[in-house]
């Protein structure tokens, strides 16, 4: 009888309790540890995909703004729309005041041709307030917040 049931417990392969917790305690970990790692990478991501929808409509803009020569013109999305192929985020209920500016004229009579884009769209969680945006203050890492792009939750 005894020598069945030594048989008996060397043939059993399973999991005791302790072995079995200490998995769900590892797995536990490495979830608390990526869990917010994925959340700052869709974060980062959704703000970079704004960006990239502002350097659209700038260069939309300059395509608009070549047809229409004179200084201090504004554009909405309304006169911008033949001209932007993807709005992105910005085409969002939540945009306010996006506008796109070519420069005024100078004291010197010089007209500069920066074109800038202003207002506030929700992305994610965060709210996105980007004032005189121009391509080249686009040009900068996520997660670099610039006086011209700026996020808040």
């Amino acid at each position: 009888m005894f020598k069945t049931l030594k048989k008996r417990i060397k043939n059993e392969k399973g999991l005791s309790l302790v072995e079995l917790l200490a998995v769900i305690v590892i797995l536990a970990i490495v979830a608390a540890i990526a869990i917010p790692a994925i959340g700052n990478i869709i974060d980062n991501s959704r703000i970079k995909a704004a960006k990239a929808d502002v350097a659209n409509v700038l260069s939309g803009a300059n395509i608009y703004f070549t047809d229409e020569t004179s200084a201090g013109v504004s554009a909405d999305k309304t006169k911008l729309a033949p001209y932007v192929d993807s709005w992105g985020v910005l085409s969002q209920t939540t945009v306010t005041g996006i506008t796109v500016t070519k420069g005024t004229t100078t004291t010197s009579g010089t007209t500069p041709t920066t074109l800038t884009v202003t207002g506030t769209v929700k992305v994610g969680n965060k709210t996105v307030t980007i004032k005189d945006a121009t391509i080249d203050n686009l040009k900068v890492d996520s997660k670099e917040k610039t006086t011209s792009f700026t996020w808040s939750d």
